[in-house]
């Protein structure tokens, strides 16, 4: 047996009156008789009728949904974010429609399309690593709001959401100097990730502070960075005839990587060699010895750009200018850096 969908139409003529009557009378709209209003809803409760939002939506010019468009919706880090975006839409009133690029350029782009299409109020994007061409974004900001959260760039002129990655950084490199470190090595990304090069200009900002040295041969970039990589380019360190004494790795995934190498050769953490990670994800707590690391607050990024978007949305005659909120984040000491005495 063929499934049917109820329509206002199908409902109307059931009843014997208009599809705007029926409308109204769904809406409880003043104009309607108690009676007609009754008889209306008993039918779409009978008939468990739903209504289009989409169309719904093209015939208000506003549907009440935003889009988001993430790299890995799988990363514990996007999970948080996106955490945020739902608790927040939800008290203003909004449904969120989630969608990833796997950091493909092109699925990028029809995510973006498809937002377009699905007539979405407003976007909410953490732009792939692998952009490098930004019109398809920028075609999409002379039709919607759009407000970049965590994976920005300062090329897209539009309000941005991060945390204070160079500041966050910073403070990390500090507080192995302050333990006692001189050597520190880094694990970075390449110079086209936004994020790894606010953390890389805060790592040599604290080194000139302090006037350490800048060596060359401590600072490893690797096109993606993760677990594998952390312990290929803390063999990599161990290689060398002089050696750092402690690692600064951009994310949580290549600090547990170098920490599983480091133990692996005998060395001893933090006394030999300390490791700092960037993110504050689960397995950070896992690992032995647990990981110091900055901690990330998804949650808030993900509310606050919903804020800033639904301004947006808000207010669409106002002129967009170039904004970047910093969401503050927090230095998470732990074993990895602490010596127990």
């Amino acid at each position: 047996m063929k499934k049917s969908i109820p329509t206002l139409k199908a409902m109307a003529e059931q009843l014997g009156l208009s599809i705007s009557t029926v409308s109204r009378a769904l809406n409880n709209h003043p104009d309607i008789s108690s009676e007609t209003r009754k008889r209306v809803q008993a039918l779409a409760s009978e008939v468990n009728y739903i209504p289009n939002i989409f169309a719904k939506g093209f015939r208000a010019h506003k549907t009440n949904i935003l889009g988001v468009v993430v790299p890995n919706i799988t990363h514990y880090f996007t999970t948080t974010l996106i955490r945020g975006i739902l608790e927040e839409a939800s008290l203003r009133g909004y449904r969120v429609i989630v969608s990833e690029s796997n950091n493909d350029v092109v699925k990028q782009t029809e995510m973006l399309n498809t937002m377009i299409q699905f007539g979405v109020d407003g976007v909410l994007m953490s732009i792939s690593k692998m952009t490098r061409d930004i019109d398809s974004i920028l075609k999409v900001m002379h039709t919607l709001p759009l407000v970049l959260l965590d994976k920005a760039s300062n090329k897209i002129p539009c309000t941005q959401v991060v945390i204070n990655e160079e500041e966050a950084a910073y403070n990390a490199v500090e507080h192995l100097i302050n333990i006692g470190k001189k050597r520190i090595a880094i694990i970075k990304e390449t110079q086209f990730s936004y994020n790894s090069e606010k953390r890389f200009a805060g790592y040599l900002r604290a080194l000139k502070d302090y006037n350490l040295p800048i060596d060359e041969k401590i600072i490893l970039t690797v096109e993606d960075i993760s677990l594998t990589q952390g312990e290929q380019m803390t063999n990599i360190l161990m290689s060398l005839k002089e050696k750092p004494d402690a690692i600064f790795a951009i994310t949580d995934g290549a600090a547990i990587g170098a920490i599983k190498t480091l133990k692996k050769h005998k060395v001893k953490i933090p006394e030999d060699i300390a490791v700092v990670g960037f993110s504050n994800s689960l397995n950070s707590t896992i690992i032995e010895p647990q990981l110091t690391t900055v901690d990330q607050p998804g949650q808030k990024i993900g509310a606050t750009a919903v804020k800033y978007l639904i301004q947006e949305i808000d207010n669409p005659n106002v002129e967009l200018i170039n904004k970047t909120i910093e969401v503050r984040s927090n230095l998470i000491i732990r074993d990895s850096t602490l010596s127990i005495k």
